[in-house]
């Protein structure tokens, strides 16, 4: 396929039952694997604390940009039947869970209702996002501002850097 046939996508992974790194990791080589996507670049892993629903074990997080032939829900889909392969079970909201992937942003693309907000509706409150999103993508505009400034706005704290470099999923 032509490389200007790819688009620019990102995505946020997390995860906080069983080994959710190793899922994280899996869940991105799986990507990396297909013909319609590539990983481009992944951040350093995060320890966050639950949010949400606060009385759980505290998560592991990391985005990744990706470059992907496939239109933005079909991208949804490659990302729930990876999470159903792994056998992600959709219990509770923002409970507990092996491994989540959201499809955060999408690039020329900008939409709402349906199954598929663009970019995510809520990833600009969310430190947990914004922090591993700054690693690859700093300079990325999401509704007017860049990822830095609204991770400057954004409650980061207990949030904490789990590995030093990008490459950890390559080597879980």
């Amino acid at each position: 396929m032509p490389s200007d046939a790819f688009r620019r996508a990102t995505l946020g992974l997390g995860g906080n039952i069983g080994d959710p790194v190793r899922s994280m990791a899996d869940a991105l080589r799986a990507l990396d694997a297909r013909d319609d996507c590539r990983v481009v670049a992944v951040s350093r892993l995060y320890r966050t604390p639950p949010w949400g629903k606060t009385d759980q074990e505290w998560f592991f997080n990391a985005c990744a940009l990706v470059e992907t032939v496939l239109e933005p829900e079909a991208l949804l889909d490659t990302c729930l039947g990876i999470e159903r392969d792994m056998k992600r079970e959709r219990k509770e909201r923002w409970g507990p869970r092996t491994i989540d992937i959201d499809v955060l942003t999408f690039e020329g693309v900008a939409q709402s209702g349906g199954r598929l907000e663009l970019p995510h509706p809520r990833m600009t409150g969310r430190g947990f996002v914004l922090m591993p999103l700054a690693d690859v993508a700093p300079d990325m505009d999401v509704e007017g501002r860049t990822v830095e400034v609204w991770l400057r706005d954004a409650d980061v704290a207990g949030i904490e850097p789990a590995s030093a470099g990008p490459d950890w999923w390559k080597a879980t």
